[in-house]
Parts: C-alpha cells; structure tokens; sequence
C-alpha cells in the first residue's frame, strides 16, 4: 500500500501564533511530528504543506520535504488536496492528515489509521478513544463522535451525545474523537470542493460537511492519547511529557 503522510503547518494560529516553531526540547514541534511520522516507516512520502517561509526555511534545512500552499486555505484538509494536486502523477492509496501540533505521535495510531484502508469500503477513516476523564465530558474542545454497528460514524459534536436520559439505567461510554484523518484521494478531491454546510456552521466541525453531503467515515477505536499544543500552557505540558519520556529512557 502506498500511503502518503501530509503535515499542514500553518504559522497563523489564532491561539497560538507561530506554534509549529516552538521548542520542545532541542527541537522544534514541528521537527518532533515530522521524525515520528518518517520513523513510521508507513508512508511512500511525508510532506510538510505550509503557506509560510521560516516553517519552509527551517523544515528544508533540517531535511523534510515540504510543499508551499495557499494562504487562503480555511483548514488542513485543503492544504492536503493542494498538495495532493501536486503529486498527481504518483499513486497512492490514501492520504493522511497529520496534524502538526501532536509533537509525540506514534506509529500506534498512524499504523491503525493506514490499516483501515485496506478495506476497499473506506472512503474516510479517523479513530477515536473513550473517554476517561470526567471533565472532558463538557469541554466543547473535546470533540464527541458516535457511530453504527458498522463502525461509521454518525455524528460528532463539541456538545456529550448521545443524551443520556435515565443515567442509572444508561451503560453507555462517551467517545473522544482522535483528529487523525486518512482519505482516498479522489475523495479528499471531491470533499474540498463542497460547499460549508449548516451542521459544519453550527459546531465549527469541518466532517459535518463530509457526512451531511453523504461520505461516510470509518471510525477505529485506539488506546493512543494524543497530546495537541494549542497553547503556551500546552508546550508547558508538553516539555514535561518530553523530560518524562528521557527519564524512562535513560532509566533502562
């Protein structure tokens, strides 16, 4: 199988100017995704796809391959089909998005997301985890998915779904959606170019557009916790998973 890995970085982040630069140890974010990633040994091809100079400079300097995209691209996924556009004339199977502020991904969830698309069936594939901490449950942040007997999701919301009417009687475990996304490519082709629907407008959830107009997206659940930097607390955080991660090593 032929999987490309694209990385959108983009440097104008609402919450985070210039996050994909930031250090995390001797390296910066984005250098740490994009190792992980190569070191995967899963993709024919891992592109870095920015619309900014100092990512471009500082990613080509350290080795990566990286495409320079629009500026008017409102999310990642458009950033993936620009790319994608650029290699038209290679093969692949699937594209995966990979977001470039999960400094510590591993090849557990990119193995289970590449995985899926051996199943001819897959059109869109992303994964999800169970919920286990109480205060996620009401965190608009976190964003909530169900799906059928099938493994299709249903729906996804910043809201806890399904309601839980009679909660003594419900046995029912909330679902945290993993924003990793894998496509065929003449999907991701065909995604970009549909126009924002009503649900996607009202939850700020680019896959409501995906299902309202009829794809549907393959869920796996993983055991993986991602860990995304949205905010200088975040890098925080981040820096100490890091030193948490020499101690063990170091530690055998």
């Amino acid at each position: 199988m032929r999987a490309l890995a694209v990385i959108p970085a983009r440097y104008n982040s609402t919450r985070y100017p210039g996050k994909p630069l930031v250090k995390i140890g001797e390296r910066c974010m984005l250098h740490h995704v994009w190792q992980n990633v190569v070191d995967s040994n899963l993709f024919s091809e891992v592109i870095i796809a920015t619309d900014h100079e100092e990512i471009y400079s500082t990613a080509v300097a350290w080795g990566a391959k990286v495409e320079m995209t629009s500026t008017e691209h409102p999310s990642g996924t458009d950033r993936c089909a620009e790319v994608l556009a650029k290699y038209k004339n290679q093969h692949f199977d699937c594209i995966i998005n990979i977001q470039g502020d999960e400094p510590f991904i591993s090849s557990v969830p990119l193995t289970q997301i590449v995985g899926l698309f051996k199943r001819p069936e897959v059109q869109i594939g992303t994964l999800y985890k169970y919920i286990s901490d109480a205060k996620d449950y009401n965190n608009p942040n976190t964003v909530k998915m169900i799906h059928d007997v099938n493994g299709k999701a249903i729906y996804f919301s910043r809201y806890p779904i399904p309601y839980i009417r009679e909660p003594a009687e419900a046995h029912f475990s909330h679902q945290r959606h993993i924003g990793l996304y894998g496509f065929r490519p003449d999907i991701l082709t065909r995604i970009v170019s549909l126009p924002v629907s009503s649900l996607e407008k009202a939850e700020c959830l680019e896959q409501l557009r995906w299902i309202e107009h009829g794809f549907s997206i393959h869920a796996e659940e993983t055991q993986y916790e991602m860990i995304s930097v949205d905010t200088p607390e975040d890098l925080l955080k981040a820096e100490e998973f890091l030193n948490k991660l020499k101690s063990n090593y170091n530690g055998h």
